[in-house]
């Protein structure tokens, strides 16, 4: 079958739609990181998760923008009343122009970002479509795809908690990666090359499209907890911080961790499962489950270093910033594999079509 120029043409309409919702969503989202209150996100958690004794711990509750005690602000050590009390007149004390701003923006941001999110949608169906196969058999599909679940997985997670302070850091790679694969890895619509065409296409590629996304999100969660646990040990010694404004609207860094550790936890088993997959698969087309091929090697580099991290969570003296290091490394290494590996090494899974 030939490629059907129509369907095409639509797929790249509506992909610079999606950009452009994303781009808008980002916007909202960094407003409402800008005058927001997440003071609920750590409300959210148990009493006893909460350090009330020292609000700005929390990284939310002195959102006045400076150290100053401003008016609703109580003495932790000579106020008696219980800690969800507290907390709720210091989130009352934390809005009001800015906060309504916030709230209004921040509920259109995730809005904008569901319609980018349809459009984007629409972009890999009508790709594949066009093409008659699975689309994600080039670095441009492959990104379109990855995206796509970077997305799916954000809405997913705000599905179950308020997560919208995830945003500026989930829209940024997603427009990036997006404004890359169309201004620079875009190819036209075109069958497989000979040696993709199996079924193992839709299960390895697939998995590995699915644990990159979600990967990319709790790297998002990761980014933020170093930021908010930097600026919670600064503050408790008295010390200066950068990105102190950031931090104090971000949620305690245990539910950025939490959040983080979560997507990690999901993600690697499937990461995986690809990579298992994809050694069968090469035993099937060049009969060698595993030749040190660059890709695969970078894959398996990355599987032990996220396999790492997770031992680093269950190692005491490995937690928090240090296991969040080792999470960052996996990250970087699945980039590497993305961009160096695809376009500058050559291998036996030279398929970037660029």
């Amino acid at each position: 079958m030939g490629v059907d120029v129509g369907l095409a043409r639509l797929s790249n309409d509506l992909i610079v739609g999606g950009i452009a919702a994303y781009s808008v969503a980002f916007l909202g989202y960094a407003i409402d990181a800008a005058f927001g209150n997440h003071v609920a996100a750590a409300a959210s958690q148990p009493a006893a998760a909460v350090d009330v004794r020292q609000p700005a711990l929390v990284g939310v509750t002195a959102h006045d923008g400076d150290q100053s005690r401003g008016a609703g602000w109580t003495s932790p050590a000579s106020d008696s009343r219980p800690p969800g009390v507290r907390l709720a007149r210091t989130n009352a004390a934390a809005r009001g122009v800015g906060g309504f701003l916030s709230a209004r923006t921040g509920r259109f941001a995730v809005a904008i970002t569901v319609v980018g999110w349809l459009l984007h949608l629409g972009a890999v169906v009508t790709r594949g479509l066009s093409v008659h196969r699975l689309p994600w058999g080039n670095m441009y599909e492959f990104t379109l795809a990855f995206t796509l679940t970077v997305v799916t997985a954000f809405l997913v997670i705000m599905m179950r908690q308020p997560a919208r302070y995830l945003g500026v850091f989930v829209m940024t790679p997603v427009v990036l990666a997006l404004g890359i694969a169309v201004l620079v890895l875009y190819v036209a619509p075109a069958p497989l090359v000979p040696a993709l065409h199996s079924f193992w296409l839709a299960i390895h590629v697939t998995a590995a499209i699915l644990a990159s996304g979600v990967f990319t999100v709790a790297t998002a969660a990761t980014v933020m907890f170093l930021i908010a646990d930097r600026y919670a040990v600064a503050m408790a010694s008295g010390k200066p911080v950068r990105f102190s404004a950031l931090a104090r609207i971000m949620p305690a860094p245990d539910v950025l961790d939490r959040t983080a550790y979560r997507a990690y936890a999901f993600a690697f088993p499937v990461w995986t499962f690809a990579v298992i997959a994809g050694a069968i698969w090469a035993e099937y087309a060049w009969g060698h489950y595993w030749q040190w091929d660059p890709k695969e090697t970078w894959a398996f580099i990355t599987w032990v270093i996220y396999a790492g991290y997770l031992h680093a969570r269950a190692t005491a003296g490995w937690r928090g910033r240090k296991a969040a290091y080792v999470a960052m490394l996996g990250f970087t290494s699945i980039v590497f594999n993305f961009f160096i590996v695809n376009i500058f090494i050559t291998g036996v899974h030279s398929y970037a079509g660029v």
